[in-house]
């Protein structure tokens, strides 16, 4: 049946008032972010509170409403990992089994596991852009991009993030469901969780929808942008769903509810050993980021479609469940201020991202100079102006890297000086020197001539 949410007073403040002060901050913050159009939904166990502003989609003056479905992103992966963990409870399959013995394109990769796969510790390449992905079929995708020559590093041994790993997992799900990925996910997850089913690219949705919006820094003028997710890419980033139907999932990855069996859930959450997911997470189990924060670990996901940010997390020990949407790139800025709102008015203390580690004074690390790579994508580190290292991607525009003795790095924004996380450079334990990067969660490695 689905979800029901509780609905009993909280301790310190009652749902009115809280929920009020609520409905205040997110309205404030998302004028200051300049983001048309947010949700959020918060679950202590105890008692549900939602609330939303502004507008849908600026082309149509749409209000967002509690129900309103936004691009969801990555989001969508704990999506498609709860179905292949469904089907493993089932006896369907193994996850520590070869994915090769249900999805023969991935036959170059034979030591890859459906567990490798879930926690993104395969070694798999990113994959080809949308575009790419656009021209072909899922089975030829994975042949293309999973092969022994492209792998990163031995499969589990390390994390890269790959969005090439969920069109496995979904294929996976197809495969041995014999439906199609958006039936599975309709008929197994959504509508026993009450929600109804949105996706990128359907011609007629069943609900209101948002748009993501790009926003003019100069003029703050926000416009609808087009999202590009290639059909094939679906099981990795196609879903849309409102922060409600979030919290809803939310608490089923805790063990709340009848959706997942609490075995099923105990095991999306239990942290794999060789996953080090660097500035995403402090963690990650079969499909969930994992967040330490005051002695606890919340798990989750965070997800950012073409102009939305979208976040879940949960606490098993609390059963805290929250979950935010925002209809714009500044909407994850906003997602971390209202995180600290959240500790002041609601006294919910929630990961906002990665817990943040002291690492003292920055520097020098001339040895990082050099050309990575995953899969088609190139990362070139190179001395900047200033003679300190750049990072360039795909041959855009460099950006200053601060380097730390752990050989963690910052991202500096050029415009503004300030520093974003990064990622992290690994040495070779047989020879010592520098052989990959890791920026965002992708994992590149040092090409034979960088």
């Amino acid at each position: 049946m689905p979800y029901t949410f509780p609905a009993a007073p909280a301790p310190s403040r009652t749902p009115s008032l809280l929920r009020r002060e609520l409905q205040d901050r997110l309205d404030t913050l998302a004028r200051t972010h300049r983001v048309p159009g947010a949700q959020l939904a918060l679950d202590t166990g105890s008692h549900f509170i939602s609330v939303h502003t502004g507008t849908a989609d600026t082309a149509t003056s749409a209000p967002f409403t509690a129900d309103t479905a936004v691009p969801l992103g990555s989001l969508t992966k704990p999506y498609t990992a709860a179905l292949v963990m469904l089907l493993a409870d089932d006896g369907d399959l193994d996850l520590d089994e070869p994915v090769a013995e249900h999805l023969p394109e991935l036959v170059q990769v034979p030591e890859v596991t459906v567990r490798h796969v879930l926690a993104h510790i395969g070694g798999l390449p990113t994959g080809p852009d949308s575009d790419t992905a656009a021209t072909t079929t899922a089975a030829r995708y994975l042949a293309a991009v999973c092969t022994a020559g492209d792998t990163l590093f031995a499969p589990g041994t390390d994390f890269s993030y790959s969005n090439a790993g969920y069109v496995a997992a979904g294929r996976l799900v197809e495969t041995v469901t014999g439906m199609p990925w958006h039936e599975a996910v309709r008929v197994l997850l959504l509508e026993p969780l009450g929600a109804v089913p949105a996706f990128i690219g359907e011609a007629a949705p069943a609900r209101p929808v948002a748009a993501g919006h790009a926003v003019n820094t100069a003029t703050g003028l926000a416009r609808p942008a087009r999202q590009n997710l290639a059909p094939l890419e679906a099981p990795a980033g196609a879903l849309l769903a409102s922060a409600r139907d979030l919290a809803a999932f939310g608490s089923a990855l805790i063990g709340r509810g009848d959706l997942l069996p609490p075995a099923v859930a105990k095991e999306m959450r239990r942290a794999e050993s060789a996953a080090r997911p660097g500035t995403l997470a402090d963690g990650w189990g079969a499909g969930l980021a994992l967040y330490q924060h005051d002695g606890r670990v919340w798990c989750g996901h965070d997800g950012n479609a073409q102009g939305t940010s979208c976040h879940l997390r949960a606490d098993p020990e609390s059963a805290v469940v929250v979950a935010f949407t925002g209809n714009a790139g500044g909407a994850t800025a906003l997602w971390r201020e209202l995180t600290e709102e959240l500790a002041q008015l609601a006294g919910v203390r929630v990961p906002a991202g990665a817990w943040a580690a002291e690492r003292g004074r920055p520097v020098t690390l001339p040895e990082c100079a050099g050309t990575y790579r995953n899969g088609a994508t190139t990362y070139r580190v190179a001395p900047g102006p200033d003679g300190s290292p750049a990072l360039s991607v795909d041959g855009d525009l460099p950006l200053p890297l601060v380097c730390y003795a752990d050989l963690s790095c910052d991202l500096r924004d050029p415009d503004t000086g300030r520093l974003e996380p990064g990622g992290r450079f690994h040495r070779d334990p047989a020879t010592g020197r520098i052989d990959r990067v890791q920026i965002s969660g992708r994992t590149a490695r040092r090409t034979a001539d960088g």
